[in-house]
């Protein structure tokens, strides 16, 4: 599994694995059912501890995104049409934020801001 993280990035390596494993899952790269690389094994791969990548799938796990099986290992699990929704809306939420700093930086107005999203979402057909 390509996964790849960062030292110099300031979120911690474990988000920066749970971020992308979710990314792959939500965007239908890893089928419910597939098998995910052990946590002792994506640790080698990653050059960090187990207790890092456990945590990941913990986090994971705790989403409803993998399950766990003691002995067998952890697999993605099936994703609800609702929970997709969920996890999409909250990925907007996350790029909106970013943007509206990036707004606020620039002196922008809230209906100009709205305008440019509007516009912006306009010029993709959406």
């Amino acid at each position: 599994m390509d996964i790849i993280v960062s030292n110099m990035d300031s979120t911690p390596i474990y988000e920066q694995i749970t971020r992308q494993i979710k990314a792959k899952i939500l965007g239908g790269e890893l089928q419910p059912g597939e098998a995910l690389p052990s946590m002792r094994l994506l640790a080698k791969e990653l050059r960090i501890s187990v207790i890092t990548t456990k945590r990941a799938y913990e986090e994971l796990e705790r989403e409803g995104l993998i399950t766990s099986q003691t002995g067998r290992g952890s697999f993605v699990a099936p994703v609800s049409s609702e929970r997709l929704r969920e996890a999409q809306l909250r990925t907007v939420e996350d790029h909106l934020t970013g943007a509206v700093q990036a707004a606020r930086l620039a002196g922008l107005s809230a209906d100009e801001f709205a305008e440019l999203a509007r516009t912006l979402f306009e010029e993709e057909g959406l």
